[in-house]
């Protein structure tokens, strides 16, 4: 009975409304990603704008990222102990370290 409520809204059960988007800071790892997500708050006291980061662990099973490359992340269930979120997209990819990269002979 649910998947014909779902399949009659659209929506896909995967989905997750709790996305992301961030910098890969590691990919050291085999199909895992560090993610560094900045945000801006403001202070309840003071009103100020502070600015934070958070650093996720990604799960990206097919090794698409790279250091450097603008990435959407989402919400998912817990694939490790510190590995919560997946890989939903590379959004812009990082051309500069290529560049840098000395060619091997």
């Amino acid at each position: 009975m649910t998947s014909t409520i779902n399949s009659q809204a659209g929506t896909d059960p995967r989905r997750s409304t709790n996305t992301r988007q961030g910098v890969v800071v590691s990919d050291k790892r085999d199909k895992t990603r560090t993610v560094r997500v900045e945000f801006q708050f403001r202070h309840p006291k003071y009103g100020k704008y502070l600015k934070r980061h958070s650093r996720f662990h990604v799960d990206d099973p097919k090794n698409q990222s790279r250091l450097g490359d603008q990435v959407e992340i989402a919400n998912c269930r817990p694939i490790s102990k510190t590995k919560s979120w997946r890989l939903v997209r590379v959004l812009k990819s990082s051309s500069t370290l290529d560049e840098l990269r000395i060619p091997e002979s």
